[in-house]
């Protein structure tokens, strides 16, 4: 008897095609599955297939064929504890499988088909009476900055190369203002702060090897300094050995205030700009690893 799966897809993913979706749905159906094809139309499509499905279906499998961004919206639709998800790496960077260490489509299939599972840790962000989870980072300053500069052409043209365009503009306009940050027993002053679910950041970057999406609590990154210190920040990440130095304090926290009106981003789209109230969610779904 095959199982009943829900296959989100997001055709403007990076390397989507037609022929993939049906290699993907004739695998999953030779796993003894039973794939329901939902591609999505509009960005707030995969949440509302998610809520959809949590409400009409008991313990639903749910695999998302697309990006970070995709993943994202399926996770803000879910209720709590109430589904499994599997994602099937289609995107631009797809930092939710490079942290599982997902190899490819073929990989990320193979390990539906064992259907081993963990439950994962989520954040939940909450800005000006707006709730929104994350799986893998929030970032409130330079990062949220550059996230909401990225122009949909460039995007669309460039890939993640836009993001770059998008940090050059902002150089050109720096903002030197400050927030205040709280939580994990400690309250700081920083220019910029990024809140990790997870080790890597904006793709194979090693950000915070203290952490991954099973732990707990979050590692939080607060940044001091002007743009020649995130410079070497970014050099640091792209050696593989995390970041350190005068103009970084990391420590673990559970939940986190960020006060001031900086723009801040959810797993690589903006949400808006604070204060911000953060929080860890333990165990809000469990994922195919």
């Amino acid at each position: 008897m095959t199982k009943p799966c829900f296959l989100i897809v997001n055709p403007t993913s990076g390397s989507y095609s037609r022929s993939s979706i049906d290699r993907i749905q004739a695998r999953l159906t030779a796993s003894g599955l039973d794939p329901v094809v939902l591609p999505t139309g509009s960005p707030s499509d995969a949440a509302l297939f998610a809520s959809r499905i949590c409400a009409e279906q008991p313990d639903p499998l749910i695999l998302v064929a697309g990006g970070d961004g995709t993943v994202n919206g399926v996770l803000n639709g879910l209720l709590p504890g109430a589904a499994t998800l599997g994602v099937i790496p289609v995107g631009t960077s797809n930092v939710l499988a490079r942290e599982l260490k997902i190899r490819s489509i073929e990989d990320a299939l193979d390990r539906i088909a064992a259907g081993r599972t963990r439950a994962v840790t989520v954040g939940e962000a909450a800005c000006g009476g707006v709730k929104r989870r994350f799986l893998l980072m929030a970032g409130v300053g330079v990062d949220g900055a550059v996230v909401r500069g990225v122009r949909l052409r460039e995007k669309r043209v460039l890939g993640a190369g836009a993001y770059l365009l998008s940090a050059l503009r902002l150089l050109r306009a720096w903002d030197r203002g400050r927030l205040q940050v709280e939580g994990g027993g400690r309250s700081l002053s920083c220019h910029s702060v990024i809140v990790c679910n997870a080790a890597r950041y904006g793709g194979n970057y090693l950000l915070a090897p203290e952490v991954d999406i099973f732990s707990p609590t979050f590692q939080v990154i607060c940044i001091t300094g002007g743009p020649l210190s995130y410079f070497g920040l970014f050099l640091l990440m792209a050696s593989g050995r995390g970041v350190t130095g005068r103009s970084v304090t990391s420590f673990p926290a559970s939940e986190l205030e960020v006060s001031g009106g900086k723009a801040a981003q959810l797993d690589g789209d903006f949400f808006g700009c604070g204060p911000l109230r953060l929080r860890a969610v333990p165990a809000l779904l469990r994922l195919i690893v």
